[in-house]
């Protein structure tokens, strides 16, 4: 783990007493530190400063948290970017929908400093937690899979994933026919500072499903998931 003083942090929040808040201790332990009040600032700053984690409100008027992720994960130069819902929601509902556009963490308000600082650095240290093989390439039953570009062909059409989708898809391709358990696939793909559900999973699951066919990923009941071909 490099010095703090080497990453970047955006902050984005409405409320400009949390702002303050959090930029005063997230200073203090040494990192460089962005604000933006809205999901438009946000954006714009992030294309700016290419942080590499991005703290970010959920309830927020004109453009919300989960708008503003979709529209961060479009950008090509921002779409492997930590990006972690600040919010004081509890709702599962909530949740699945940060996790579908995008969102490598939730963490929940009030939060203490230490642990802001504690999470920030575990979304640092999972950047590319994907399992990795000797062979970045994967070329198998009409799909190429290219984990360096972070890109998906499909029978010569490119299929733009967003970076949680293509990791899992990647982790279960890594091995064929191997079953990857639930618990697995949250530790390799989200960490195992993340706490999310096995709905979470299946959200993920179904999109690539309808992206790429029913074919390839197989629900192993009770257990997880596998990829065949």
């Amino acid at each position: 783990m490099s010095n703090n003083s080497d990453y970047r942090i955006l902050l984005v929040d409405d409320e400009p007493d949390i702002i303050e808040f959090l930029s005063y201790n997230l200073k203090k332990e040494g990192f460089n530190v962005y604000t933006a009040n809205n999901g438009k600032e946000a954006i714009a700053v992030a294309k700016r400063e290419n942080p590499h984690v991005i703290i970010l409100d959920v309830m927020m008027p004109d453009m919300d948290g989960i708008e503003t992720c979709r529209e961060i994960r479009e950008i090509p130069g921002l779409k492997d970017v930590m990006i972690a819902f600040l919010t004081a929601r509890n709702e599962d509902y909530s949740q699945i929908a940060g996790f579908e556009v995008g969102a490598d963490d939730y963490i929940n308000k009030p939060i203490k400093p230490r642990v802001l600082i504690s999470r920030i650095k575990a979304l640092l240290r999972r950047g590319g937690s994907v399992e990795t093989t000797a062979n970045e390439k994967v070329d198998m039953g009409g799909i190429k899979i290219d984990r360096e570009r972070y890109l998906v062909v499909q029978n010569e059409k490119e299929i733009n994933l967003p970076k949680k989708e293509f990791e899992l898809l990647a982790l279960l391709a890594s091995k064929p026919g191997k079953v990857f358990t639930r618990e697995t696939i949250l530790d390799k793909v989200w960490g195992g500072e993340v706490v999310v559900g096995d709905r979470t999973i299946d959200v993920h699951v179904r999109k690539l499903r309808e992206k790429l066919g029913e074919d390839y990923i197989k629900t192993v009941k009770g257990i997880g998931y596998k990829f065949e071909f």
